[in-house]
């Protein structure tokens, strides 16, 4: 049963958090999360943040773009494809932790040499050397505890050079239960329905965002975005 509370933060565990998660039902899920991830225009709001935070460096000819749980890459096969612009170069570079995920990604990525796939955990002492200019979290901080969500951010923009787009669930109990609804009816994995919940009630209140953003003492652009996510921009000052 999954439980779901408005004033706190679940500490349920998805299924897909295990770095072993692999094989059919795994295939199935991410295709299950691209679908729904279009469907709901998750992939515009972290790119449209990518564009703002580019804007900002006008003068620069080469970003490095960071994917945190870039999952089988979709979102970098996005930028890769959008953010083409006459004279700027870009390295794009996704990490996760599940090393059966990074040969998924590498191989629906076999178009895309400029798209590199590491096999990582954001908490080892190996991403203490990992830098880039812009980092993307598109629906990764919720997997987290709140102290490590802390912890993570701190890292993240010691390690960027422009900023951190932040793509993320809004803890509303109004999707909660449309989620439950409409994914009996379009969502074909069992995984894919309870991980949609459990992210759902491991989501941020607005509130809980700001609080992250005035311990790190940075310069931020926090807002609402179509269905029930945060687009959070943090540059670097």
């Amino acid at each position: 049963m999954i439980h779901f509370s408005s004033k706190y933060r679940s500490h349920q565990q998805e299924l897909m958090d295990d770095f072993e998660f692999q094989g059919a039902e795994m295939q199935a899920l991410l295709g299950d999360l691209r679908r729904i991830n279009k469907w709901l225009g998750g992939n515009h709001t972290t790119l449209n943040g990518v564009r703002k935070l580019m804007s900002k460096r006008e003068a620069q000819d080469e970003f490095t773009i960071l994917d945190l749980g870039c999952g089988d890459g979709e979102m970098l096969r996005v930028c890769a494809e959008s953010l083409k612009a006459k004279g700027i170069r870009f390295k794009f570079i996704g990490l996760d932790a599940n090393r059966h995920i990074i040969e998924e990604a590498r191989r629906r990525s076999e178009a895309y040499p400029g798209i590199e796939f590491i096999t990582m955990d954001v908490f080892s002492e190996e991403f203490e050397t990992v830098e880039c200019d812009i980092a993307i979290c598109s629906l990764f901080l919720h997997h987290f505890t709140d102290e490590q969500v802390e912890v993570l951010l701190k890292k993240l923009y010691a390690r960027t050079k422009v900023g951190v787009v932040i793509n993320d669930l809004e803890r509303s109990r109004i999707a909660f239960v449309l989620f439950k609804i409409v994914s009996t009816l379009f969502v074909r994995t069992k995984t894919a329905r309870n991980d949609g919940l459990i992210s759902i009630a491991r989501a941020f209140k607005i509130k809980e965002l700001e609080a992250f953003s005035r311990q790190l003492h940075a310069k931020h652009h926090l807002a609402w975005k179509w269905a029930f996510r945060y687009q959070w921009i943090i540059e670097k000052i």
